[in-house]
């Protein structure tokens, strides 16, 4: 089904969106400090929604490689308030970055609208309280955590592997009562892949489309745009294009994104070009 319920709101997912991120956090690879204080970060919002952004990530835990964890109260004390004003003052849907239960329930009690979960709810207690918010939940692939994720990730066949592994995921919600029709997939760029991995899940994007399931892309600034074009985080955008515009042509629909007006507008002609074959 396309349209489908994001708490308040729902998004027809024929067509692309972008999810525009803002991270809360002091040491998130990118934009790391830059929206840690509320003010900061409800301009920031602002901003992104102004551009077209249809629903806004709000994360409290860096997951870049090498991150340690945070306590539950600090991201929950990052997050929630967050949340809460974003609801208070604009109209969007919100989407919380977390695999902490404690989060996952306060930020549904806020008015969140999809969990997105880099850990595909294998931390304690995250998977019965995402089945108790009745919200849509964003599944992706990590090869082990991020401290240790870049250090030398194998596979036997990485499709065939992360598709395994999702699907996997996906029983194990539908066995506590989380229908199909509120997951969506991740393939988790740059978790726990080198460049081919990478390269390579972009390029076969299809076949994952082909598991009957909406598909979350994010790629934003990350090292395989540096590894591939020689390039600082700063600079990596149109390298993000190019590879958000591959996987939009495979089948994503949901894309998260550091920098929001170009992805909005790609995007936007992207779609009505293919409209018209």
């Amino acid at each position: 089904m396309s349209v489908m319920p994001f708490g308040d709101k729902s998004l027809d997912l024929s067509l692309p969106h972008v999810m525009g991120i803002l991270n809360v956090t002091p040491d998130s690879f990118s934009d790391g400090g830059s929206f840690n204080s509320l003010d900061n970060a409800l301009q920031q919002t602002e901003k992104m929604l102004q551009e077209g952004a249809s629903l806004i990530d709000v994360g409290g835990e860096s997951t870049r490689p090498g991150a340690s964890p945070v306590s539950t109260q600090q991201e929950l004390d990052r997050v929630l308030p967050v949340i809460e004003a974003i609801k208070k003052r604009f109209d969007t849907i919100v989407s919380v970055d977390t695999s902490t239960a404690e989060v996952i329930r306060g930020a549904a009690a806020l008015g969140a609208g999809l969990i997105n979960d880099v850990r595909a709810l294998e931390r304690e207690g995250a998977l019965l309280a995402a089945s108790e918010t009745e919200l849509p939940i964003c599944l992706m692939h990590m090869q082990g955590n991020p401290e240790s994720m870049q250090n030398s990730p194998s596979y036997q066949s990485v499709v065939d592997d992360v598709s395994g592994y999702l699907l996997s995921r996906v029983a194990v919600c539908e066995k506590l009562g989380i229908a199909k029709s509120r997951l969506l997939l991740d393939v988790g760029i740059g978790f726990g892949k080198s460049l081919e991995h990478n390269l390579t899940l972009i390029n076969q994007m299809g076949r994952f489309k082909e598991l009957g399931f909406h598909l979350l892309t994010g790629v934003s600034r990350k090292t395989m745009i540096g590894d591939v074009l020689n390039l600082p985080v700063s600079d990596r955008l149109f390298g993000t294009m190019g590879a958000n515009a591959s996987a939009y042509k495979s089948g994503s629909r949901l894309f998260r994104v550091h920098d929001v007006k170009p992805h909005v507008e790609m995007l936007a002609l992207m779609s009505r070009i293919e409209r018209e074959i």
